[in-house]
């Protein structure tokens, strides 16, 4: 299947190299020719403007945008409406507000153009392990692009979530709640720094919780990678920080009066963590940039 990729950053370059080892065919854009260059490499169609991806695309065209949030995707979006043809589909796959995207799609309906909101989980390791993908929108444009979603996700790892919103609502919980399970390992092993069995091997200690315990998890393992890399984290400052999707989790919890002490505490924490340096953060943030390549401020 052809599509088009604009965005070929962390996420959005390499889902463009595994739907392109996937069989499909990619037409790709991003501002920085760099990044262009490395996708050409991987047998990419290069466009030189948004116009150019257009025009070798061929009906019904499909372009999937991966740009952060906010002014560079309404800025693409209000471009692309204006060289996209009715029965085209842009799928939106940034940490977008979900309230945006319902506005996009109702927009782009009136136009003809297509709209999927797809949230996407992975981070940096997306093209070894595959995307989870979290889909929101028109079902028929879901079932038209499902080859592309079976290329990208693991097994089971894709899902129709509902009409216009849902996919970067469900997206946005999904954040909320690595939030609270980072923050409670954070807590735990700051429990046992501060404890008289301190001195133990804590990568030794992430790695015997990831072998058949209960709280065995992914984010353990990139906790087990931090300290491989970082030792006691004390070259990581224990300055955390927030995308977003945290606060509107947050606030869609006062508003539907749904009880999230967990989810609304972790916030909290990582506001604090910019007043204040403690063990708990600082692995926090090396964690962060061990699932997302985010970076992390030096300490000192």
């Amino acid at each position: 299947m052809q599509f088009g990729m604009i965005g070929l950053g962390k996420m959005g370059g390499n889902m463009a190299v595994r739907l392109t080892k996937g069989g499909h065919d990619a037409v790709v854009f991003d501002r920085v020719p760099s990044n262009v260059d490395a996708l050409v490499r991987e047998g990419a169609e290069p466009c030189s403007s948004l116009e150019d991806l257009v025009r070798k695309l061929a009906p019904p065209r499909t372009v999937w945008l991966m740009l952060p949030a906010g002014e560079p995707v309404e800025d693409t979006i209000n471009s692309l409406k204006t060289i996209l043809s009715a029965g085209d589909t842009i799928v939106e796959g940034g940490n977008s507000y979900y309230k945006d995207s319902i506005r996009q799609e109702n927009f782009l309906k009136l136009l003809g153009i297509g709209f999927l909101d797809a949230g996407v989980s992975s981070g940096i390791w997306g093209l070894e392990r595959g995307y989870c993908l979290m889909i929101g929108g028109d079902r028929d444009l879901f079932d038209r692009l499902t080859p592309l979603f079976e290329t990208l996700a693991p097994e089971k790892g894709f899902m129709y979530c509902g009409p216009a919103g849902a996919g970067h609502f469900i997206k946005m919980v999904h954040n909320g709640i690595e939030y609270a399970l980072m923050s409670a390992y954070g807590e735990g092993f700051e429990i046992v720094k501060e404890s008289p069995y301190g001195s133990i091997d804590f990568e030794g200690l992430a790695r015997l919780w990831n072998s058949g315990s209960i709280i065995q998890s992914w984010l353990l393992e990139f906790a087990e990678a931090a300290f491989r890399k970082h030792g006691d984290l004390k070259d990581i400052e224990a300055w955390v920080e927030d995308s977003g999707e945290g606060r509107w989790t947050v606030r869609e919890a006062v508003d539907l009066a749904v009880h999230a002490p967990l989810i609304s505490g972790a916030l909290f924490q990582r506001f604090r963590s910019r007043d204040r340096q403690c063990f708990s953060e600082r692995l926090l943030a090396a964690m962060r940039d061990e699932f997302g390549g985010h970076g992390f401020k030096k300490s000192g």
